[in-house]
């Protein structure tokens, strides 16, 4: 019970294994989310992780009822965390034209977005209250401008990217950081299917950990590479009229019915 404690939502796959896998080598408790838990525990039995580091809780983040239910099921069962990450996101391409899209929007942003806040609520009063502690959004470089095909993904991490800036402001002088980590692009089962070039693609494990490094450090914004922050914030500054011919005919994500 010495040990630190990380809490990580979307741990049964990509980042958040990953995340799960670096912190574990630092020593730390894990506190392991996702809706698949037989894969967390699979997983952490092949990766020789001893039974009594860890605890595995079911929710579904776009439930908040779910993720309350565990977050107050780990304080009960392993005490506060000293780090929560908020990192389980879906990423499924939209068209405002048609009805049934309305609705992936809308799941899109109870996952992502509402998730995000979901996740981090049972443990602000406790962290407050120890006068310590840190809360980490999964954001996205997608969040910083809109992609044709992708608005319900780009708005939902845009909208993580500001309320974790609320937050910060929020939580400031408690004694609690608030931390907003954006990747680039990560190859995980999310992005496999994508059908356009990605840039500075890098490995899950190279993401988790600049992205504990960047937690230690207590950053309150990250792009992890480096290099799609620059890329992400030349876009920034280009006028609308070159954004949206430079765009122009890209490739657009898969739909949820594709």
């Amino acid at each position: 019970m010495t040990a630190p404690l990380v809490f990580i939502t979307g741990a049964s796959s990509g980042i958040g294994q990953a995340l799960a896998a670096r912190y574990h080598r630092a020593g730390w408790r894990l506190a392991l989310v996702a809706r698949r838990t037989l894969e967390i525990k699979s997983w952490a039995e092949a990766s020789g992780i001893s039974a009594n580091s860890y605890e595995i809780y079911s929710a579904d983040v776009a439930q908040p009822d779910s993720i309350a239910a565990a977050g107050q099921e780990c304080l009960r069962r392993q005490g506060v965390p000293d780090v929560v990450i908020a990192n389980a996101g879906i990423s499924v391409g939209v068209d405002t034209a048609l009805r049934e899209d309305i609705a992936t929007m809308a799941q899109v942003l109870a996952t992502n977005t509402v998730g995000t806040a979901a996740t981090f609520q049972p443990f602000i009063t406790p962290m407050v209250q120890r006068g310590s502690g840190r809360l980490v959004g999964i954001a996205s470089v997608a969040g910083i401008r809109g992609l044709p095909g992708h608005g319900a993904y780009c708005a939902s991490k845009a909208a993580v990217i500001s309320y974790c800036e609320s937050l910060r402001g929020e939580l400031r002088g408690t004694g609690v950081g608030v931390s907003t980590i954006s990747p680039g692009y990560i190859d995980t089962p999310l992005t496999r299917q994508n059908r356009y070039a990605m840039p500075f693609l890098m490995r899950p494990e190279d993401f988790a950990d600049r992205a504990f490094a960047a937690e230690r450090a207590g950053v309150s914004y990250r792009v992890i590479p480096w290099q799609m922050g620059v890329v992400a914030k030349l876009l920034r500054l280009l006028p609308n009229v070159v954004f949206d011919r430079l765009l122009a005919g890209r490739p657009r994500k898969h739909r949820q019915s594709q």
